[in-house]
């Protein structure tokens, strides 16, 4: 069975910079994700098995990653009813899957099912609001107000469920950890170091900022995997990470 992978964050030993690097694999085979992680190596924390990886080639990618000696970020944003939810959360930790994440949006009841079938076996983080998603389109699925106000709301449901960290962008970072307090994973994705490209995210931050506003982890993917060098562009987001982290 996986460890704790967010240990180090509610424990008096620091958390390395490369600890707190994880690395997208958003490909569409295993073929290119050994490619990715052969060029990659140890520079990753972590490596996270999302929707596109996980749909074409299923948990033998997971499986695969963790007997290698990796470990995994498993991000398929559960969002179903408890019971559901609750035998897909001990199907990942089977998995060896050191991370997982669940929609906060699911609601108490669900967010409890997910982390009493976790146990100690892996860390479960709550997904609040999209990093692609502005307080217009917040609006248009039916949700009054601001994202940072709907991003608090459901940081504090999670921590009530027993989550131990959620998953919000950089922008809202400063305010969670402001209202959670340490002790609580804050798993920053659409990180883009100054001068990436921003695809498809919208709420967005350099790896400096989002580790200055609180982040513990940062998850990163075309930056780094799109990359000439991919192995040379997680080390300098290392370096980043480290010299915020000296700053703070």
């Amino acid at each position: 069975m996986a460890s704790k992978s967010l240990e180090s964050v509610t424990a008096p030993a620091p958390v390395s910079a490369r600890e707190r690097l994880i690395v997208a694999l958003d490909v569409s085979s295993a073929r290119e994700a050994r490619e990715l992680v052969a060029c990659i190596g140890d520079a990753a924390g972590l490596y996270k098995v999302g929707l596109q990886l996980f749909t074409a080639e299923g948990p033998g990618v997971v499986r695969e990653l963790v007997a290698a000696g990796h470990r995994v970020f498993l991000d398929l944003k559960l969002h179903d009813i408890p019971n559901t939810v609750a035998r897909a959360v001990k199907s990942a930790a089977a998995l060896g899957a050191s991370m997982l994440t669940v929609h906060a949006a699911g609601g108490p009841s669900m967010l409890k099912a997910a982390v009493d079938a976790a146990g100690d076996r892996l860390t479960l983080l709550a997904v609040t609001v999209l990093t692609s998603m502005n307080d217009d389109e917040l609006s248009q699925v039916g949700v009054a107000g601001r994202v940072l106000d709907q991003v608090l709301r459901l940081g504090e449901l999670a921590r009530t469920a027993g989550c131990e960290g959620l998953v919000a962008s950089a922008r809202e970072s400063a305010q969670l950890r402001s209202a959670l307090g340490e002790g609580f994973a804050i798993v920053n994705p659409g990180v883009r170091p100054a001068g990436a490209e921003l695809n498809d995210q919208r709420r967005v931050a350099t790896p400096a900022e989002a580790i200055r506003a609180g982040a513990s982890h940062l998850v990163v993917g075309r930056p780094i995997t799109q990359s000439a060098d991919p192995a040379k562009a997680a080390w300098a987001i290392i370096a980043e990470i480290e010299q915020a982290l000296l700053g703070k």
